[in-house]
């Protein structure tokens, strides 16, 4: 270890990772950074990384630990197992916390592949946004092995304000990030849908998002989300397109299950919607475009 500090590797510098990465150091953690913005290394090395950089092969042999906080099961596979795959490097019995919103099935598939390489692997998808993870404060579903969890424990307290063990079955972690995400998707497409009524019936905006956030119609998401298109702000933390990927995540758990979804359905298709009129890249709240007939604050107009 460096320093006889504990190691981690912290891949994906994004909204999420960069805040966790951060929580690190401040917890005294000795830690190393990937990502392929040149911009977002720098930026973590500034703030007290031992090193930071697109190709994490040259230190992955120092690490005690890696977190991967990419954005779907195809990065994970890649950072791992791809043609600069870092799992190879890796020192034998590594834990890898996946904290990827994926499917159960593509948990257990990338957990396998790690216990072929002898390496341990904690399903952790997180939840909290950039703002927890800056504080340190996210929330980790996590399931796998007990020792696993304990080989993690120095990553979790720096990284979570609340750490739930679900069990040691890999998959259980993702099937409750994907439920916890039915639940986000929905109460945005539904936010969208009110301050869109709103809008048609010359409401003004601020005013009702005012009413909503202090009356019992109020939600996490609602107040966080909405406030952006008040703003006339659709600049992404979450983009559209993530929730394309994860509402189909919802509903194919659904099909599996032989379950019916009818609400995460109609919040899915408003996803693909918006994303297919252009608006992927911009902040989920973004699926507030796709109605027709209103007008939107818009801050670059402004």
């Amino acid at each position: 270890m460096s320093d006889e500090k504990f190691a981690i590797g912290v891949v994906g510098l994004g909204s999420m990772g960069m805040g966790a990465a951060l929580s690190c150091i401040k917890a005294g953690l000795a830690t190393y950074g990937v990502d392929v913005n040149p911009a977002a290394c720098a930026s973590l090395q500034q703030a007290g990384a031992v090193e930071a950089g697109s190709d994490g092969r040259k230190f992955a042999g120092k690490l005690d630990a890696l977190l991967l906080l990419v954005v779907n099961a195809a990065q994970v596979e890649t950072v791992l197992f791809g043609a600069e795959g870092l799992a190879e490097h890796l020192r034998p019995g590594t834990p890898v916390m996946v904290s990827a919103t994926v499917s159960p099935e593509d948990a257990r598939a990338i957990a396998a592949r790690l216990q072929g390489m002898g390496l341990a692997m904690l399903d952790a998808p997180v939840s909290g946004g950039a703002a927890k993870a800056a504080q340190g404060a996210m929330t980790v579903m996590a399931s796998g092995p007990d020792e696993v969890f304990a080989s993690l424990r120095p990553v979790l307290d720096a990284v979570a304000e609340k750490t739930y063990e679900i069990g040691p079955e890999i998959g259980l972690g993702a099937t409750v990030k994907i439920i916890h995400q039915l639940l986000a998707g929905v109460h945005i497409a539904a936010g969208a849908e009110a301050m869109a009524l709103a809008a048609r019936a010359g409401i003004p905006l601020g005013l009702m998002y005012d009413v909503v956030t202090h009356a019992a119609g109020n939600s996490w998401m609602f107040e966080n989300r909405m406030k952006g298109v008040v703003e006339g702000d659709y600049t992404p933390t979450s983009a559209v397109d993530i929730f394309v990927k994860d509402m189909g995540l919802v509903t194919e758990t659904g099909r599996a299950l032989k379950f019916p979804l009818p609400l995460a359905s109609t919040a899915y298709a408003m996803y693909l919607n918006a994303s297919n009129a252009g608006f992927g890249a911009e902040a989920d709240s973004a699926v507030i475009k796709t109605f027709a007939g209103i007008d939107l604050p818009d801050r670059r107009k402004s």
